[in-house]
């Protein structure tokens, strides 16, 4: 006999059956699971705009000393960098030949002087002529005169610190012969710096005189300076386009010298704006997103427009409100409307074991 086959579509219909009365309900397969996320809510913090500027360091005081007549060094009375005081010696010219004329004129003036008193008690008796009495004065005035001048070419020759500060290094020795301009040394008051700095014309609304200013140098990269802006110039450059600032900067220890270049930061005026963690932006081409969780627990993907960035903060000036749950951490593996379970932040954490 032959046997009779079933047709194809029951054979199918029979094989799914069977599967279905054999498949175990413990073991259906159930949805994916929440994502692991930290999240943070947004909140609205003082944020201090800065504006950053390299600077040249300069001297409070600064001269280059030199003499003023042709004369040979007789003494040198300082040492490389020393500190000096307004008024202190520093060089001594040769000074002879003005000393020995100092001491004649000095003996004529008062030669000069004894003849005029003379004269004066007999313009008063009326036994000597007016003429007589006048040709005694010109000659008094004219030997003090020239006493003066004698002891302001001695002046001359010696040459004081008009100021407090720092000397550099000695460039002369004694019997060199030095003539009008040559450098003897400089003299740098340090204790405090001016900061001089350009700020693009775009950020001149910004700067007032009295804003505060910090200044790093790479010299000392764990220091900070702090000091306040003075002066602002009254002209803009035509080829860059910026400003010229000046700030002060105090220097006690005199560690900063001129010259130095400087980092410097201006603290704008500071305000509320809303703040959230920077890792928690996803960036895309030019846009930028944060993933926002709904109260069903999943998550919108959010644009929004960042403002300006400091040390892992960002300031979000559209696209989210004070209050709005977002993700800080695990945005890698999100999509618009995926579950999510919330961890908590470090912060979050934090605040527990502090209070223990």
């Amino acid at each position: 006999m032959l046997k009779r086959r079933l047709p194809l579509p029951l054979v199918f219909t029979c094989l799914a059956l069977a599967a279905c009365k054999g498949a175990d309900p413990a073991k259906t397969p159930n949805q994916a699971a929440p994502a692991k996320v930290t999240a943070q809510t947004v909140e609205r913090k003082p944020w201090s705009d800065v504006i950053e500027a390299l600077g040249t360091a300069q001297a409070n005081e600064s001269i280059t000393l030199t003499a003023k007549i042709t004369e040979t060094v007789r003494r040198v009375n300082f040492s490389d960098g020393q500190a000096v005081s307004a008024g202190d010696v520093l060089i001594e010219l040769t000074s002879g030949q003005q000393a020995a004329q100092l001491k004649d004129a000095q003996a004529m003036a008062r030669d000069a002087d004894r003849q005029y008193r003379r004269q004066q008690d007999l313009v008063e008796q009326g036994t000597v002529s007016r003429a007589l009495f006048d040709t005694a004065t010109a000659s008094r005035d004219s030997n003090s005169a020239k006493v003066d001048a004698i002891r302001a070419q001695l002046s001359d020759r010696v040459i004081t610190a008009p100021f407090s500060g720092v000397l550099g290094l000695r460039r002369v020795s004694p019997g060199t012969l030095v003539t009008p301009g040559t450098p003897i040394t400089t003299l740098d008051d340090i204790d405090v710096i001016k900061l001089d700095f350009s700020v693009p014309e775009t950020l001149l609304g910004a700067l007032v005189v009295g804003q505060e200013v910090q200044a790093r140098t790479a010299a000392w990269p764990e220091r900070q300076w702090e000091g306040t802006i003075t002066s602002i110039d009254s002209r803009v450059d035509t080829a860059s386009r910026s400003v010229l600032v000046r700030a002060e900067i105090g220097n006690p220890e005199r560690v900063l010298r001129p010259g130095m270049l400087l980092s410097v930061q201006v603290f704008r005026a500071p305000r509320d704006a809303l703040v959230l963690p920077e890792i928690a932006l996803v960036q895309v081409g030019t846009a930028s997103y944060v993933f926002r969780i709904k109260p069903d627990s999943s998550v919108e993907q959010v644009r929004v427009v960042p403002g300006a960035r400091r040390r892992g903060e960002i300031e979000v000036r559209e696209g989210l409100q004070a209050g709005d749950r977002i993700v800080v951490d695990g945005t890698v593996k999100l999509r618009g409307g995926t579950k999510v379970a919330v961890q908590e932040s470090a912060g979050a954490t934090a605040a527990p074991a502090a209070a223990n």
